[in-house]
C-alpha cells in the first residue's frame, strides 16, 4: 500500500541509496593538500635531477672568451645527448667542459653564492661555476697548425674560414694568437685519443689549449700534453643561448669544419 492510498502525502525526498564501494575507497586514499604538494615537488625535484644529469643543464659564460657570439654572463643550455653510446665532441662543437686543473683562477672557479642558487645548482636549473665554454678545434689525431698566409687555422692541412664567428680583434695578426703573437708558426697534435683540443672565438683574449702549450724555447719544466683536454671532462655541447631574451638564439657546428678531412 503506497502513503497515497494510506491518505498520507507523498515523501518529497528520496532514501539516499547506500555509497558503492569504490568510491568510499578513494574518499580513504585521497592525501590532504599539504601531502599532495610535497608529493608533487619530491616529484618534480627528482625529474630535475635526472635531467641535469642525462639531458640539460645550464651555465653561463664566465668570460670574454667566447665573443663575439657569446658574451660573459649569458645564459646557455648544454644538451649531453650527442655525446650518449660512445659519440664525442666534433669538430666545431662549442663545449662546456671541467677545469682540467689550472685553467681558472679563484673568481672564475666559485659557484654561485645563496641558499638557494646553490641548490637550484646543485639540480640544473641554476649555472654552475669551475667550468670553461670553448669550441673544439681538433679531435683525435688531429694536427693544427698555425696559420697560412691569410692568418687561418690549418686542421689536418685545412684552412678554416672562421669569419662568421671568430672575434674580429685589431690587436691579433691572425686566427691563433697567444702562442709567439703568431709571429713565429706552431703546430699542436696529433691530438691523443680521447681527448680534444679547445680555442675560444675571441682568440687574442682566450686562456684555451694554446696558452698550456709548450712554447719553443721558453719554459723548460713546461709538461707536454697539458693543452688537450680530457673527453671524460666534456659536460656537454652548447645548443642555445638562451638569456637575454633579446639575444636569443640557436648554437649550432659551423660549416666549414665538414670540409676537414680525417686525420692519417
Amino acid at each position: 500500500m503506497t502513503s497515497h492510498d494510506r491518505g498520507l502525502p507523498p515523501s518529497d525526498t528520496q532514501p539516499e541509496e547506500p555509497r558503492s564501494s569504490s568510491v568510499r575507497e578513494k574518499d580513504k586514499h585521497h592525501l590532504p593538500l599539504w601531502q599532495e604538494t610535497i608529493l608533487l615537488l619530491a616529484v618534480a625535484l627528482v625529474l630535475a635531477i635526472v635531467i641535469k644529469a642525462l639531458f640539460l643543464q645550464a651555465f653561463y659564460i664566465p668570460s670574454e672568451s667566447m665573443e663575439p657570439g657569446l658574451v660573459k654572463d649569458d645564459r646557455i643550455l648544454v644538451q649531453k645527448v650527442s655525446y650518449w653510446r660512445g659519440g664525442g665532441p666534433q669538430r666545431g662543437d662549442v663545449v662546456v667542459f671541467k677545469d682540467p686543473g689550472g685553467w681558472l683562477n679563484a673568481a672564475e672557479s666559485a659557484g654561485p653564492t645563496g641558499t638557494i642558487p646553490k641548490v637550484m645548482a646543485k639540480i640544473g636549473l641554476y649555472p654552475s661555476g669551475g667550468h670553461l665554454v670553448k669550441r673544439v678545434i681538433g679531435v683525435a689525431g688531429d694536427v693544427i697548425e698555425c696559420c697560412d698566409n691569410q692568418g687561418r687555422i690549418l686542421v689536418n692541412g685545412q684552412p678554416l674560414d672562421e669569419d662568421a664567428y671568430v672575434q674580429d680583434d685589431k690587436g691579433t695578426q691572425c686566427n691563433g694568437p697567444m702562442v709567439n703573437q703568431c709571429s713565429s708558426d706552431w703546430t699542436a697534435g696529433p691530438v691523443p685519443a680521447g681527448h680534444v683540443f679547445v680555442m675560444g672565438d675571441n682568440r687574442g683574449h682566450s686562456a684555451d689549449s694554446t696558452v698550456h702549450m709548450c712554447k719553443p724555447q721558453a719554459e723548460t719544466d713546461c709538461v707536454s700534453g697539458q693543452e688537450f683536454v680530457s673527453e671524460e671532462l666534456v659536460v656537454g655541447r652548447v645548443f642555445v643561448l638562451l638569456w637575454p631574451r633579446e639575444r636569443f638564439d640557436w648554437v649550432s657546428r659551423p660549416a666549414t669544419f665538414e670540409d676537414v678531412p680525417d686525420a692519417s
